[in-house]
C-alpha cells in the first residue's frame, strides 16, 4: 500500500520521509550547539516569511489564507522563543547566515508555471516541515538540559502539524491524485538531497 493512501494519510499527523537523518548529523549539532541555535533562529525567520509570502503572492486563495497567517505567526513566535533560549544560554545572534544548500536544491526543482509552482512550493513546505519535525525529535532526545529537551519536544510536534497543514492546503486547489503523486516525488527527491548534503551544525 502506498504511504499516500487517502485513508492512511488522513490518520497521520506528519508524512513519512524516504531517508532518515544520519547519526553523524546529530553528533555535529551536539558538538556545536551554539551554531545550531543561530541557524535555527534564522530558519524560523525564513519559515514565517515563507508563509506570509504565500499570502502576498496568492491573495485570491482565500481558503488557505487564515492557516497561512496562523502559521506565519506561530513561526515568528518560535523565532522569539529561540532568541530567548539563546539569550538564556549566552549565545549571540550573528549578522548573517549563509544560504541554505538544502532549500536551494529543493527550490531548483520547482516548476516555473504559476499554478504548478504554487503546488510545488506548498509541497516543498510540507516536506521541509516534516524534516524539521524529525530533526527536532533527534535534538530533543539528545538533550540533557531539561529546558532544551522540553523546548525541542514541543517544536517537534509543531513541525509535524505544519507538514500536514501544507498538504491540506494543496488539496484545497488540486486533485488528490495530483497532490499525492507529486508529494511522493518530492519526498524521494528530498531524500536524495538530504543524503548528499555536507554534515554541519545546522537544521538542514
Amino acid at each position: 500500500m502506498s504511504i499516500f493512501d487517502k485513508n492512511k494519510i488522513i490518520m497521520k499527523l506528519n508524512l513519512d520521509l524516504a531517508v532518515a537523518s544520519k547519526p553523524e548529523w546529530i553528533a555535529a549539532v551536539m558538538n556545536d550547539f551554539p551554531s545550531f541555535l543561530q541557524d535555527h533562529l534564522d530558519c524560523e525567520r525564513k519559515a514565517s516569511a515563507m508563509a506570509m509570502s504565500f499570502v502576498a503572492k496568492y491573495p485570491d486563495r482565500t481558503a488557505i489564507i487564515p492557516d497561512l497567517i496562523a502559521t506565519g505567526i506561530e513561526e515568528l513566535e518560535h523565532f522569539q522563543q529561540v532568541y530567548e533560549l539563546m539569550v538564556a544560554h549566552g549565545v549571540p545572534m550573528v549578522h548573517s547566515i549563509g544560504a541554505d544548500p538544502y532549500l536551494k536544491e529543493l527550490l531548483k526543482l520547482c516548476h516555473s508555471g504559476r499554478e504548478e509552482r504554487f503546488l510545488d512550493r506548498l509541497l516543498v513546505a510540507s516536506v521541509v516541515e516534516t524534516r524539521g519535525a524529525e530533526r527536532f525529535r533527534m535534538v530533543s532526545e539528545a538533550q540533557e538540559t531539561p529546558d532544551l529537551h522540553r523546548f525541542y519536544k514541543i517544536l517537534w510536534a509543531s513541525e509535524a502539524k505544519h507538514g500536514h497543514i501544507f498538504v491540506k492546503m494543496a488539496l484545497e486547489y488540486f486533485p488528490e491524485k495530483q497532490v499525492y503523486d507529486r508529494l511522493a516525488w518530492w519526498i524521494e527527491k528530498e531524500g536524495e538531497i538530504i543524503d548528499g548534503l555536507e554534515i554541519r551544525a545546522a537544521l538542514h
